[in-house]
């Protein structure tokens, strides 16, 4: 059985602006295969949103900026391996259930119901899907669905050892 991992933008800005969270984050990064991540493409444009916020705010200078978002291109944007998920007419639709079950925020229903459908395939081949996330409502959510979750803000280094498996 292998574990993969879905990761949303609060969690993916946790690898390139140091906060909270970031060394467990990067502990994701360190030993899981960039083909057992995903990521929902609206999620990236978060990412650099959340990264132009911080150096807007004076939390990153220019420089760590620019290294930031090289990097975040290197690791996600650029690479084939990492699972950019589509945001498609069929998924947005599909989510409306999830935000008026939930009271959860579009992207995160959308984000909420790809990672749903992935974890169905994933389940059928004894392998599963962990939703990675410092959003509480869309972990709450997750959880709700059936998933296993991760939240680097509150959870651990044994727990995602124990996720990942080293």
């Amino acid at each position: 059985m292998a574990r993969f991992f879905y990761l949303d933008a609060s969690a993916l800005a946790k690898r390139y602006v140091p906060e909270k969270g970031s060394p467990l984050v990067d502990i994701i990064f360190d030993t899981v295969p960039a083909k057992r991540m995903h990521v929902l493409i609206i999620c990236t444009a978060e990412v650099v949103s959340i990264l132009v916020r911080k150096r807007n705010a004076g939390a990153l200078s220019v420089l760590e900026f620019g290294q930031a978002m090289a990097n975040f291109q290197t690791e996600i944007i650029r690479v084939n391996t990492v699972n950019k998920v589509s945001v498609t007419s069929r998924l947005v639709t599909g989510s409306f259930a999830l935000i008026v079950a939930h009271s959860i925020n579009a992207t995160d229903a959308v984000t909420l119901k790809s990672a749903m459908a992935i974890a169905r395939k994933l389940r059928s081949g004894g392998d599963q899907l962990v939703v990675v996330a410092s959003d509480l409502r869309l972990l709450r959510a997750a959880q709700a669905e059936g998933l296993l979750t991760f939240n680097p803000e509150t959870q651990d280094q044994a727990a995602i050892a124990a996720l990942v498996g080293s």
